[in-house]
């Protein structure tokens, strides 16, 4: 069955967004080693992680953006992941170039990041539950995220190595998540083809 949401079949929605299923697992890759990182050196101070957030957001921006271009309906580019690239991107530049930056305002920062991109994701994974089995996966990814930033900006002075294990465990969770759903993207892909 196939309705049309924002102009846009979930079928095609579907099928364009398993041709880029590759990205969508790159994504989830990088999420985990990143997480794997964090967990590996819980020692590092809270600028280090963020330089190494920085990195991980910029390098989740760009797959989103080649994502985005890759699944484009009618030559024009799935808008939920174009937003997210740009902010990956913007996140990640700016804490290259402002590394000295207090470690509280970039944490302010993630968890807005963690925020948008989450909603953006359930509004993602909304346009396109109807066309997959356990679209579920898809929209815990994104409520995982909202929660996690919702955490850190409610308890801004807690200990900064809670922090780290909730960012490491979140984007772990959050990878292995991306990482299911661009299998299950690809698998939808083939059926529907």
């Amino acid at each position: 069955m196939t309705t049309s949401t924002a102009g846009l079949v979930p079928d095609d929605l579907i099928r364009q967004l398993g041709d880029a299923w590759g990205w969508i697992l790159l994504r989830g890759i990088a999420s985990i080693a990143f997480g794997a990182m964090a967990f590996l050196w819980p020692g590092l101070t809270i600028v280090v992680l963020v330089i190494m957030w920085g990195a991980w957001a910029f390098v989740d921006g760009v797959t989103s953006l080649i994502t985005a271009w890759k699944a484009r309906d009618g030559g024009k580019p799935i808008w939920p992941l174009v937003l997210i690239g740009v902010l990956g991107i913007g996140a990640g530049l700016i804490t290259f170039f402002a590394p000295g930056v207090a470690a509280a305002t970039l944490l302010v920062f993630i968890a807005w990041w963690a925020i948008i991109t989450g909603v953006f994701e359930i509004v993602h994974a909304i346009r396109v539950r109807k066309s997959i089995a356990n679209e579920w996966m898809l929209i815990l990814s994104g409520v995982l995220s909202v929660v996690v930033g919702i955490y850190m900006l409610s308890s801004p002075a807690g200990g900064a190595l809670a922090i780290v294990w909730v960012i490491a465990a979140w984007s772990i969770l959050f990878g292995v998540l991306l990482c299911s759903a661009a299998f299950r993207l690809r698998n939808a892909r083939g059926a529907k083809a």
